[in-house]
């Protein structure tokens, strides 16, 4: 105990950095599956050069923590935590390039309280992994240009190319430099550099497998993930509830006294720039380039487009180092006072579901919803099990099962990476199926009495089967209705 206590004196900022971790750590256990990490999972399962709706970084990653510790939740998060407990180490080290010792044991408080790191470290998603490569890439980036350490251009590339193979908004980590470069009087002389061009192709290179994926499949990733959302943009319809839902988010991720500070040096420099017409030093600039596009970028479409929570999230990086900066020790007392308040609420919800969650984004309920559908299929055999909510049930069914689980391309309904898996769906002809579907905002545990259309046009007699109730200490948590589908054609 004097030890402890010892060791928190001398170090203050790195007990509570390993307070906020420890904390996570012994919550892993008692998380259950999300249905992003059973998707993922799928993608490591059938490993592929890249994937529908994103490249297969997490995939990998995922692939990797099974193959050595096995197939279970608890492998599953204990991945997403050792990654973003890399990506802590990896801030540290580059923040500790910008800051005095005391403002880096700000930083390193600031981004170890933040609920953006606690989602990282529960859940599944692109963001894991490209928030380390992203960290990395600066890294490599700076040691590169301000240290001059020529063989860190070529790293920063290595990692910028690992960083878009796990998400594509790694983009702007190129942009960001380039951006650097063109503001920097110091430094833009390196556009004339055969080092910086050897780091930006190497990112490319290290990219190839996702535009040789693209090119097999007529591009089709690259399509998904520009069209839709280009089309949404350019219809530019003001949607306050967007903007205000996008606020909320950033609020909840950074908490109020991070994302305060944030805005206020935003613009801080955004006027300094437009109405002054000031370049601040190189460091803050480079800090800025990245920090900027993506922050300022996102922020800017919210009126009027749905910007996902975690879209911002690479801005944080260089962000908080930013915030590190200026913000006081008094607001600081106050971001982790907030922090410890909400992961208390956290750690509440996880271990004991106070508050109900009417949608499939939860944890609860995909592992009964298994073994109840198990019991199902004992009654109906030889029936193949198939959904329709894009890729919710499925992904968590294929978790729990061990056969091979279908989606609503089954019923001719673009299905994201299970239309890639090379299925032949004819193969299934005159087979009779188990359809899930969810019920995300039930009242009752009654038979919804009403037969799915579209899956009618595939079969040639559905019966509605009683519902799977998922329950917990008494108290009923989650629904699916349950069809029974007989002689299934793939060409209705």
């Amino acid at each position: 105990m004097n030890t402890i206590k010892s060791f928190t004196k001398k170090y203050p900022a790195i007990s509570i950095v390993l307070a906020f971790q420890i904390f996570r750590f012994l919550l892993l256990p008692f998380m259950g599956l999300m249905p992003q990490d059973a998707y993922y999972h799928f993608y490591g399962e059938n490993l592929s050069l890249s994937y529908f709706d994103h490249p297969g970084m997490i995939g990998y990653v995922l692939r990797l923590f099974t193959l050595l510790f096995g197939k279970t939740v608890f492998v599953v998060k204990l991945a997403d935590f050792v990654i973003t407990s890399l990506t802590i180490l990896s801030f540290y080290k580059l923040a500790s390039l910008f800051l005095s010792k005391q403002k880096l044991q700000r930083a390193i408080v600031l981004i170890a309280s933040t609920l953006f790191i606690s989602i990282l470290s529960f859940n599944s998603t692109p963001d894991v992994p490209l928030l380390l490569f992203w960290t990395l890439s600066i890294l490599g980036l700076y040691k590169a240009i301000f240290e001059e350490k020529k063989q860190y251009w070529l790293y920063a590339g290595i990692a910028m190319g690992l960083a878009f193979d796990s998400k594509y908004t790694a983009l702007l980590l190129q942009f960001g430099l380039i951006a650097f470069l063109i503001f920097s009087n110091t430094y833009r002389k390196l556009f004339f550099s055969p080092w910086f061009w050897s780091s930006l192709l190497i990112s490319i290179l290290v990219t190839f497998p996702v535009w040789w994926w693209n090119y097999q499949h007529n591009f089709a990733s690259f399509l998904f993930q520009s069209s839709d959302r280009t089309s949404s943009i350019s219809g530019f319809h003001i949607e306050p509830n967007f903007f205000f839902g996008a606020l909320g988010h950033q609020l909840f991720l950074l908490l109020p006294v991070l994302f305060s500070v944030f805005i206020v040096f935003t613009f801080k420099y955004v006027k300094r720039a437009l109405i002054q017409f000031k370049i601040p030093n190189s460091q803050t600039l480079f800090l800025l380039a990245f920090f900027i596009p993506t922050f300022v970028g996102f922020m800017s479409l919210t009126p009027f487009y749905w910007v996902k929570l975690n879209w911002l999230m690479p801005s944080y990086i260089t962000g908080i180092i930013l915030a590190g900066m200026v913000i006081s020790k008094k607001l600081l007392k106050a971001q982790v006072i907030t922090s410890v308040v909400l992961h208390v609420l956290v750690a509440l919800q996880v271990l004991f579901y106070v508050v109900p969650i009417k949608s499939d984004d939860t944890w609860i309920g995909w592992k009964e919803l298994a073994e109840a559908t198990k019991e199902i299929q004992k009654e109906h055999p030889n029936s193949f099990i198939f959904s329709d909510d894009k890729y919710k049930t499925s992904a968590a069914l294929t978790f729990f099962m061990d056969e091979k689980i279908y989606a609503q391309n089954i019923i001719g309904k673009p299905a994201l990476h299970f239309d890639y898996l090379g299925d032949d769906l004819t193969s299934l002809t005159g087979k009779n199926a188990i359809f899930i579907d969810s019920d995300t905002r039930f009242k009752n545990s009654d038979k919804k009495n009403e037969l799915p259309v579209d899956v009618q046009k595939y079969f040639s007699k559905v019966t509605e089967l009683d519902p799977i109730i998922i329950s917990k200490n008494g108290k009923d948590l989650r629904k699916f209705w349950v069809y029974y589908c007989e002689n299934y054609t793939a060409t209705p």
